[in-house]
């Protein structure tokens, strides 16, 4: 009962971070490479995951919650299968292939869908939780959110990708909410 009680505890003691929402300038920049592979870091990815939960997302950039470090994690299943769960760090795109267009959300761009072209494929070579290098390789959904969680730490965003005429709808469509107290 006690081993219950403190797994609850500990549970519940994760951090939930406040999503960053565009126009922040956290958003724009370029993210720093993780160097340090300690207690913190599991503890931030641990964190990463639960916040990008409660935003009913299914990737989360470490600039999402205001770190400036190269650090992202994935979850297309949204916690129906704990092997989709993904973290990338330190993430390099080795080769990507095919094309898809599909439409797109952000957690940092609440209520705004667009369609985005990006690869069909893609292998990236990342670090884990411990500094461990290995690759991964998606297709379709997978990797859409990679490339899309990527460009993140690289100070771009999806609307960045888009016809200049869709972004300036959306960046309207934005300053509407804004003075209405939506954003």
């Amino acid at each position: 009962m006690a081993t219950t009680a403190t797994m609850m505890a500990a549970k519940e003691a994760v951090k939930i971070h406040e999503i960053v929402l565009y126009p922040d300038p956290v958003l724009a920049k370029m993210c720093e490479p993780v160097t340090v592979f300690d207690a913190a870091l599991r503890r931030l990815v641990a964190e990463m995951f639960e916040s990008m939960y409660v935003g009913q997302g299914i990737g989360l950039a470490a600039p999402q919650i205001a770190i400036t470090k190269r650090l992202t994690v994935i979850d297309v299943s949204f916690r129906k299968d704990p092997k989709d769960k993904l973290v990338l760090i330190n993430p390099e795109i080795v080769e990507t292939r095919g094309r898809q267009v599909e439409e797109e959300g952000c957690l940092s761009l609440p209520d705004i869908r667009e369609k985005v072209r990006r690869a069909a494929w893609v292998k990236v070579k990342a670090q884990n939780e411990h500094g461990e290098w290995f690759e991964v390789e998606g297709e379709e959904l997978l990797a859409r959110a990679i490339l899309h969680e990527i460009d993140h730490l690289n100070g771009v965003l999806f609307i960045d990708l888009i016809s200049r005429l869709k972004r300036e709808l959306v960046l309207r469509k934005i300053r509407k909410m804004q003075k209405n107290g939506e954003w």
